[in-house]
């Protein structure tokens, strides 16, 4: 069998999926290392956590930033933990909120070409590889997910847990959206689109809560996660 240098495992180039310095077979001990990595770790956390997530490219002087460092101090100051992405914008706001009450403050980090990197408030960090991998995290060990107004990822992470109740993959958590002007559209077209020709039940449009306040959203997490 021919040798494998292992130094050539340790760094993988863009586009991760696609291409690898070694095959898919190597590859699998990767994924199955960050997820024992991953459920070792945050299966040692004995408070109920909260992902915050939304766009990595928020600003400091964005109104979004400072409700979300807010509401992180506030859920922290409550008993929760925050859980996020890593990175920064909105998730740097949420791990600041949390770590300067005192709380637990986590950061799941993901390696990417550009655009992220650890942020500095994080006081549980781990760094994952694989998008897939670290959804299964927060999709496992969150009881409530709050999506400040972001990108693409913001939607990926939200269409996934919606998926996961629907399906009745996990037990029913909240679901929260913050700022019904930013997300006003969105449920505008689901409402007409996926109704209409019946991809969704009227019901599902019920797993997801639009709010607007710190105060509205930290009130719900208290009656619907018990710390």
């Amino acid at each position: 069998m021919q040798a494998i240098d292992r130094r050539r495992i340790k760094r993988e180039p863009k586009y991760c999926l696609d291409n690898s310095v070694v095959g898919d077979s190597w590859r699998m001990f990767r994924i199955m290392s960050e997820f024992v990595d991953g459920f070792d770790a945050l299966s040692t956390v004995d408070v109920p956590l909260v992902t915050i997530y939304g766009s990595a490219r928020t600003a400091p002087d964005n109104p979004s930033y400072k409700f979300a460092e807010e509401l992180a101090g506030s859920l922290a100051q409550a008993g929760y933990g925050i859980i996020t992405g890593g990175g920064p914008g909105i998730m740097e706001a949420a791990n600041k909120g949390a770590t300067e009450v005192g709380g637990v403050s986590i950061g799941l980090n993901i390696d990417l070409p550009h655009e992220q990197s650890p942020n500095a408030y994080i006081n549980f960090p781990l760094n994952f590889k694989y998008f897939f991998v670290r959804k299964v995290m927060f999709m496992k060990y969150s009881m409530a997910f709050i999506c400040m107004p972001g990108g693409f990822g913001s939607l990926d992470e939200l269409f996934e847990s919606l998926t996961l109740v629907q399906t009745q993959s996990v037990k029913p958590f909240p679901i929260i959206l913050i700022g019904s002007d930013f997300w006003g559209g969105l449920l505008a077209w689901i409402r007409d689109q996926f109704l209409s020709h019946g991809t969704i039940a009227k019901d599902d449009l019920l797993l997801i809560d639009v709010m607007d306040d710190v105060e509205t959203v930290v009130n719900h997490i208290k009656k619907t996660v018990v710390v």
